[in-house]
């Protein structure tokens, strides 16, 4: 499936400098390349931005039907 600006993806390794988990779910903002990256932007479900990171395409994948939403608290600054 190919992941397009707008689509929701999960990331599939964690980013520590972003203090992002594998799992994470964020939206895709830009894409780079035809796919070979991507900005994607992760908030809090209040709608808070957390981060907006570059990632590649072997780091994300796009949410699938089977996909449920979990939460984890962000630690404290």
């Amino acid at each position: 499936m190919k992941i397009k600006e707008h689509d929701c993806v999960v990331l599939t390794a964690d980013l520590p400098d972003e203090k992002l988990k594998s799992g994470d779910v964020g939206t895709v903002v830009h894409v780079h390349k035809g796919g070979a990256a991507y900005e994607v932007e992760f908030m809090t479900l209040d709608g808070h931005t957390v981060a907006v990171a570059t990632v590649a395409n072997n780091q994300l994948r796009p949410v699938s039907r089977r996909d449920i939403s979990h939460v984890r608290e962000l630690q404290a600054v």
